[in-house]
């Protein structure tokens, strides 16, 4: 199993670069796990302070269940990956199966930021993009899926997003093993990764073929 962590900024291009990919490997060989489906169940604040909840810091995130899903993946075990509405801000009951799988990425702004994750790693990827581009993105589906105002989506560009992106995302760059400008309209960087990544597999294909024989 070979496991992609894929991290940037919000609106960076970061689902395009994991749509890419998959759409360039056989059908079957990835799972995606986003980072997303792993915030802590907000059910127990009361609904008008959830909106004040920051969800681009790394304490809002249950890497502890992460570790262990990603474990028991590697393990060749199904998991019950969670799931998370944003309208609500809470954790929702309904799970998804998630199957081990050739390839494994775990996306999202936060995802170079924890080391346990990190050092699960085979392959760090940080997805970069110019701030104005990425505010663009973010006022577009903040109010398209979210239902957010643009005013609102501005405001917490401002006191929380552009703050939180300075001191835990962007820094968490360093520890890329590729870094992918333009976000996902680098088709040379994606095609680079993506053929990276077939050759690691078809290497570890031959490897288990030579270990049956």
């Amino acid at each position: 199993m070979l496991i992609i962590g894929i991290a940037g900024g919000t609106g960076s291009g970061k689902t395009t670069v994991v749509n890419k990919i998959i759409n360039s490997l056989p059908a079957g060989e990835v799972a995606v796990m986003p980072q997303d489906s792993y915030y802590k169940d907000s059910s127990h604040i009361p609904p008008e302070d959830r909106n004040k909840i920051n969800f681009d810091e790394p304490a809002a995130i249950e890497w502890t269940l992460l570790v262990e899903h990603l474990k028991q993946l590697k393990e060749g075990k199904t998991i019950q990956m969670p799931t998370y509405s944003y309208l609500t801000c809470t954790r929702q009951e309904e799970t998804v199966a998630v199957a081990p799988s050739d390839v494994v990425i775990v996306e999202g702004i936060l995802v170079l930021t924890d080391p346990t994750i990190r050092s699960m790693l085979d392959i760090k990827v940080f997805v970069d993009a110019d701030p104005d581009d990425r505010l663009i993105r973010v006022i577009a589906r903040d109010c398209i899926e979210r239902g957010r105002t643009p005013e609102i989506v501005i405001n917490r560009y401002q006191d929380v997003l552009k703050p939180m992106h300075m001191q835990y995302i962007e820094p968490s760059k360093r520890y890329a093993d590729l870094i992918v400008p333009q976000g996902g309209s680098n088709i040379v960087a994606i095609n680079l990764l993506t053929d990276y990544i077939e050759s690691r597999l078809q290497r570890a294909k031959m490897r288990g073929v030579a270990t049956e024989c």
